[in-house]
């Protein structure tokens, strides 16, 4: 069965998944504490708006932290996706490598640089950026 709140997500991991998904969660919410969180396709993802904005997931071999709009984040650490979307993650094998101040750093870019998602499939696919007027 699959989890159907964060906490139950986070639960469902061994213990160093767990721990970096817990100071993930602490800091995001903390951040972003006008943002709806939400089980999204099976992972914990923040929307602001009703935009995805952020979320984790569990890989083979790591907790993969994604920001869908994180390519025009201009973060080094930050590796864009390979697709035709605007998403960049940050891969962590142990809480010890989550820089918080990195972290807090994305996530208020987070608030003003933000592709349209929430839209997508109603312009068949087609990417907008958002404007800080409609944030």
């Amino acid at each position: 069965m699959k989890p159907d709140t964060i906490h139950a997500y986070n639960q469902s991991l061994s213990a160093p998944e767990r721990e970096i998904c817990e100071t993930l969660r602490s800091v995001i919410d903390r951040r972003l504490p006008e943002a709806e969180s939400k089980i999204w396709h099976a992972h914990p993802v923040w929307f602001l708006k009703g935009n995805p904005t952020v979320g984790y997931s569990r890989t083979k071999d790591c907790i993969r932290l994604m920001f869908w709009s994180g390519a025009d984040f201009g973060e080094a650490k930050l590796k864009a996706g390979t697709g035709k979307f605007k998403d960049a993650s940050a891969r962590y094998v142990s809480s010890d490598e989550i820089c918080i101040a990195d972290l807090d750093r994305w996530l208020e870019k987070s608030k003003t640089i933000q592709w349209d998602y929430r839209n997508i499939q109603k312009r068949k696919g087609k990417l907008l950026r958002i404007s800080s007027e409609d944030m």
